[in-house]
């Protein structure tokens, strides 16, 4: 069968009108192929890749050891915190047990400003469950607390160290070097009968009789003050050692020291003698604080007796021994 077109106008119409129709038709059916074909590889690039078993298994391996190596640390990083702990524990003992020794109380004045938080403790022990993992953070906190506790631990050990010092000084400063060789005492501290007016007044210091010559030695470290002859003393020597104490050598033959002079506790000071008001050689000392006399025994080292005596005669002694000044 043929179609036959018509040549008229209207033919021309019809034609045209087909032509469009099917340019549409194949129009349309080009969109849905492409829309297809889109869908398709879209789906196929947008699939999810899986992994082999072996390749999960290396992945999990690889997990696993990570998790174990930081739970290792952590537990390390306890077991270090706790070693800290203790010391800072040991510390606190070893502190309060040299105070004690010291004489000092731990809560001393010359301390009490070096510690900012007596009250302060040790962390609690850290059990086994703190160092799980997870806890590197909190075990982190305690560890800046400990270190805040070392620091006020080292300044309580420094106002410890200022204290202990400062008392070792006071006490290198007190006069307990007896100044001869000769500790019989022919004159004590106190009220006595004065052997040139035959008055009872009172003897400020120690008399230590001594042959002419005998070393007289500083009883401890200070500043020469007097070093000359005054009257009633003699030749006198004067020592300041600081906080209003001084210490006074009089009667001597011969001074070795000048006003100015630094000595040391033990140093040789001067020579026995009987210048000034005295009836015999001997060295006259004493002790003052502030202006005042004391009593030089208060900080001689105590004499100790010979192992074995044969016969005292000590009493005999006194009785030839001129009473001096």
């Amino acid at each position: 069968m043929r179609i036959v077109f018509s040549k008229g106008p209207s033919g021309d119409s019809s034609a045209k009108g087909l032509k469009l129709s099917l340019a549409a038709v194949f129009a349309i059916a080009g969109l849905g192929a492409a829309a297809a074909a889109g869908a398709w590889v879209q789906g196929r690039v947008s699939q999810p890749a899986t992994l082999s078993v072996v390749q999960e298994q290396a992945i999990n391996d690889l997990a696993t050891r990570d998790s174990n190596y930081i739970r290792g640390n952590v537990d390390l990083l306890a077991s270090k915190v706790g070693d800290l702990q203790a010391r800072l524990i040991e510390l606190e003992g070893l502190s309060k047990r040299v105070a004690k020794v010291a004489g000092l109380s731990y809560t001393d004045p010359e301390i009490q400003a070096g510690i900012v938080d007596a009250s302060a403790q040790v962390m609690d022990y850290i059990t086994p469950d703190d160092a799980a993992f997870g806890s590197a953070e909190g075990l982190g906190r305690e560890l800046d607390s400990l270190q805040q506790q070392a620091a006020r631990q080292k300044d309580r050990l420094a106002m410890l160290d200022v204290a202990l010092t400062r008392r070792a000084g006071v006490e290198a400063s007190l006069p307990t070097y007896t100044p001869v060789n000769y500790p019989y005492l022919s004159s004590s501290f106190g009220w006595r009968r004065n052997p040139v007016t035959g008055r009872h007044v009172m003897h400020e210091g120690l008399d230590f009789a001594a042959p002419r010559g005998t070393p007289i030695r500083a009883a401890s470290g200070g500043v020469v003050t007097e070093a000359r002859s005054i009257s009633g003393y003699g030749k006198m020597v004067e020592i300041t050692h600081g906080n209003g104490l001084v210490t006074r050598y009089a009667h001597a033959s011969k001074l070795n020291v000048a006003v100015g002079d630094i000595v040391e506790k033990g140093q040789l000071i001067a020579n026995v003698g009987s210048t000034g008001r005295s009836t015999g050689p001997h060295l006259h000392f004493e002790v003052r604080m502030a202006g005042h006399p004391l009593d030089p025994t208060l900080f001689l080292a105590k004499q100790e007796a010979p192992p074995s005596m044969v016969v005292d005669a000590s009493k005999q002694v006194e009785a030839i021994l001129p009473e001096v000044r």
